[in-house]
This record gives structure tokens, C-alpha cells and sequence, in this order.
């Protein structure tokens, strides 16, 4: 069966390097792009990711239950699942085609940029058939995506050193780029994995299930929507330097959450088999945890340093990046306390899913959080700004305070939620030895103050790393008997 096969820490693995790889090839596509267009043309091209943004939300809809139908090995889920998002993906971008002249209009865009934002539409269309194969893939072989991401990153920054630097296309030439990248990726999907299993059987009645149960997606998609709105009332109360130092942070912040991706395997193993999930939630906790403890502790200690990779003026923004790298760690814990939740809610376990199960459903309550995490950080961010008069840091370190304080409390409930659906304890012991030896790796980091420049920044973040890893192998068993595992699994392999 699917789920027997799922390896927890080769899958997790897998994707976070991979991750970690996009965040270099990410970097070499921007360069790409801002060396390659005015500074005018990049604001159009944020403009337009936003826009595209809106048109691409119906992507997640019809993959969500292709993820649970074929994790419970429902025949012909992923097949009809690939032939709607087709279909969604046309309508989006027909949709998107039809109002594109009053959007631009509205925007005051001008219509030099026209075709630009008429091929942006293949993003619209490569966007939903990606999500829907990758839903269909990660009930399986979730190690698979990890792979299709190194495919769409290699392809990017190749098509767009072609399209931007050898031909001289300029912005559409990084829209078409994108485009092409997902298509590539698209393909790899189908001819390395998926289509020697469809058997092309068409299910209309998953069709009518999913379509009416999409309630339980689109109350998940305007909850998202909602709390964006506090990054908007930074903008308008604070300016845009505020939004910058924030965004700047963020930037940092968020690659601590990509250790959120060591335990996305755990999901699709507990839809099919979630009654013995708690040996698969330690170990999962594990994995995330050995390495955002200290991904966490690093980025607080060299937050000056990092923020001044990006520009030395994000440098100040350092109490911004510690109060939102801690925020990182806390929704790591989060991600996996959600992931136990939606593995194990069974609302759906038959084809016919009714209103009232998913109302009644732990899920439910699990988004509706999200509405709570809403109010309590756009409401007061709002009374703040448009009250006081602070600077652009002080706007900046105030949002990161209350989206920190408000994820701890909702961290709280969302662990309680997830203990009501599935028992499992907390590996505290390894958590503590995680603690330690990212403890020993700061002070070490902090004792040796350096330039902040990317020749030496870098190798610096790199022996911090190995500092932690040679730590906890000489204080924690269990880590040196997983490294002789994979050294003896690695060496049987290959000789």
C-alpha cells in the first residue's frame, strides 16, 4: 500500500534540501531579472505576481481532496482530479483575460505592457496543473515533489539566462520563463511517474463531492486573505520603508520554516493509516525540530549580519528578524500539529461528505483558528498604527511582537486540538539536547564577530552548522545511530 511505502525521513529530507536549493537558484533568478529590466519593469513584475496571485487561489481547491481520495486509494481520483484543475485553470484564466483591461486600467498600468500580462496567463494555467499533480504525487511518493522542485528551479534560471541575457526579451521574457518551468515540470510528472498508473476513469460523483465540500476551502483560502490584511495597514500607516524592514526580515524568517517540510510526509501516512501514527509524529517532530532549533538560534545571532547581505540599511531591522525568526520556529510547530489534525479527520472517509461532518469536523475548528489568529493581529496592529505615531522600525517590530505572541497562544490550541485527535508525546528530551547544542553553536557564532560580508557571512553560517551537528552527535545517541544507519544504507547502495 501507498502509505506503507512512505518513508518519513528520506521524503522530508529530500524536499527541505531541495528547498534550501531554491533558495540559491531563487536568488540567481532575481539577479537575473533585476539586471536585465529597469527598475520600473521589476515594479511590474511584483504587480503583476500580485494580480496572478488572486487568479491562482482556485489551484489548491481540487487538489486538496485529490491528496485524501488517493492517500485512501480511491480509484480514478487522480485522474478526474488532473481533468477539473484543467478545466478551473481555463475558466481562471479566461476570467482573468476578460477583465485584464480594466485591472490595467484601474491600476493605471500602462498598455506597453500588455502582452506581458496576456502571457502571464500560462502561469495561471501551469500553476493549477502543477498543484494538481503534486496533490496526486504526495499521497504516494511525496519524495517526488521534492525532485519536480529542483526540475522547475534549474529550468527557471536556465530558460531565463536564455530568454533575459542571450536573446534580450526583457520582462516577458521572465514571465515566459516561469511559464515554460512549470510547464517542464509538468511533463517531468507525467512521464516519470504518473502516467503509466492513470487509468483514466472519470468520476463524476468525486467530482459533485468535492465541488460541494470546496465550503471547507474557501473558508480556508479568505482566512489567508484576511491576515495579509496587517502587511497592508504596515504599508498605508507605516510607508513603505516599514513594509521594507519587514519584508526584508520575513525574507530570512521564512527559510526556518522551510524544516516545516522534514515532516510533510506525515499527512498522506496518517490519512491512510492514522491509528498507529504516534511513533510517525515523534519521529517527525524530530526531524523538524533538530533542525529549526537551530536555524532559529542562528538567524537571531547573526541577524545583523544576514539582514546586511541584503542591503546594509536592513541591518537595524535585527530586533524585526528575532522577533519573526522565533515566530518561524513557532509555526513549525504548528505545521505539524496541523498536518496530525487533517491525517486523522475521517469527515470525508466515505465518498459522500456532508455539510454537517465538515461544520462538525476538528479541521474546521482548526481554520477557524486561523480567523481568531485574524482578529487578534490585524485588529490590534490596526488601532496601533493608525493611533500612534511611530517610526518605520518601531511600526515594523510592533507587527513581528504581535504576530509572535498571538502564534505562541495559537501554537497552544492547536497542540491541544491535535492531542483530542491523535495521542502522541512530545519528544522533550531531544528537544532539550536540540536546545543545547544550538546554545554551544551560538555562543561560538557570537564570540567570533566577523565582517558582514557574503565571502565571509556564508562560511560562517556553514561552520555553525557543522558545530551543531558535531555537538549533538557526541550528547545524543539516537542522531549517531541514524548517521551509522545511513553511512551503512548509502555504502550497501553504491558498492
Amino acid at each position: 500500500m501507498a502509505g506503507a511505502q512512505i518513508r518519513l525521513r528520506y521524503s522530508g529530507l529530500i524536499l527541505f534540501l531541495f528547498k534550501l536549493f531554491s533558495v540559491g537558484t531563487g536568488l540567481v533568478f532575481t539577479l537575473i531579472i533585476t539586471r536585465n529590466v529597469t527598475p520600473a519593469e521589476y515594479g511590474v513584475y511584483g504587480n503583476l505576481s500580485d494580480i496572478l496571485s488572486y487568479f491562482t487561489l482556485t489551484s489548491s481547491i481540487i487538489p486538496f481532496w485529490v491528496t485524501r481520495f488517493t492517500a485512501r486509494q480511491r480509484q480514478g481520483a487522480a485522474e478526474t482530479g488532473l481533468i477539473l484543475n484543467i478545466i478551473v485553470a481555463f475558466i481562471s484564466a479566461t476570467i482573468y483575460l476578460v477583465t485584464l483591461s480594466w485591472i490595467m486600467d484601474s491600476l493605471r498600468i500602462s498598455r506597453e505592457y500588455l502582452p506581458t500580462y496576456i502571457v502571464g496567463s500560462l502561469i495561471i494555467i501551469g500553476n493549477h496543473i502543477v498543484a494538481v499533480l503534486e496533490a496526486t504525487l504526495y499521497s504516494k511518493h511525496p519524495e517526488t515533489l521534492g525532485f519536480g522542485l529542483f526540475i522547475f528551479e534549474v529550468s527557471r534560471v536556465i530558460i531565463g539566462f536564455l530568454l533575459l541575457i542571450i536573446l534580450k526579451l526583457g520582462l516577458i521574457g521572465a514571465i515566459i520563463g516561469l511559464s515554460a518551468a512549470s510547464f517542464i515540470q509538468s511533463i517531468f510528472y507525467l512521464l516519470k511517474y504518473l502516467l503509466r498508473e492513470f487509468e483514466w476513469r472519470i468520476r463524476w460523483d468525486y467530482a459533485k463531492e468535492w465541488f460541494k465540500a470546496s465550503i471547507l476551502n474557501v473558508y480556508s483560502i479568505i482566512s489567508g486573505r484576511m491576515l495579509t490584511l496587517a502587511n497592508l495597514f504596515l504599508f498605508i500607516y507605516a510607508g513603505n520603508l516599514s513594509r521594507a524592514y519587514y519584508g526584508a526580515a520575513l525574507s530570512i524568517a521564512l527559510i526556518i520554516g522551510y524544516s516545516s517540510s522534514l515532516a510533510f510526509a506525515l499527512y498522506p501516512k496518517l490519512l491512510l493509516k492514522s491509528d498507529t501514527g504516534h511513533e510517525d509524529v515523534a519521529l517527525s517532530m524530530k526531524m523538524v525540530l533538530m533542525f529549526a532549533v537551530p536555524m532559529t538560534l542562528g538567524a537571531i545571532v547573526l541577524s545583523e549580519d544576514i539582514l546586511s547581505l541584503l542591503s546594509v540599511s536592513y541591518a537595524q531591522a535585527k530586533p524585526v528578524l528575532i522577533t519573526l525568526s522565533i515566530d518561524s520556529l513557532l509555526s513549525s510547530f504548528s505545521s505539524i500539529f496541523g498536518s496530525i489534525v487533517g491525517g486523522t479527520e475521517k469527515f470525508d472517509a466515505d465518498v459522500k461528505i456532508r455539510y454537517r461532518d465538515i461544520v462538525r469536523s476538528r479541521l474546521f475548528l482548526l481554520l477557524t483558528l486561523n480567523y481568531v489568529q485574524a482578529a487578534m493581529v490585524t485588529l490590534p496592529i490596526y488601532i496601533i498604527l493608525a493611533s500612534a505615531r511611530l517610526s518605520a522600525l518601531e511600526a515594523a517590530i510592533y507587527l513581528a511582537l504581535i504576530n509572535m505572541v498571538v502564534n505562541a497562544i495559537l501554537t497552544l490550541a492547536r497542540y491541544i486540538i491535535a492531542r483530542r485527535c491523535l495521542e502522541f508525546n512530545m519528544p522533550w528530551l531531544n528537544i532539550a539536547k536540540y536546545f543545547g547544542a544550538s546554545l554551544a553553536m551560538s555562543l561560538i557564532l557570537y564570540v567570533f564577530q566577523t565582517p558582514a560580508r557574503l565571502t565571509i557571512v556564508v562560511p560562517k553560517i556553514l561552520f555553525g552548522g557543522f558545530m551543531y551537528f558535531l555537538i549533538l552527535l557526541i550528547i545524543d545517541r539516537e542522531t549517531r545511530e541514524t548517521l551509522k544507519s545511513a553511512i551503512k544504507r548509502g555504502y550497501e547502495k553504491h558498492f
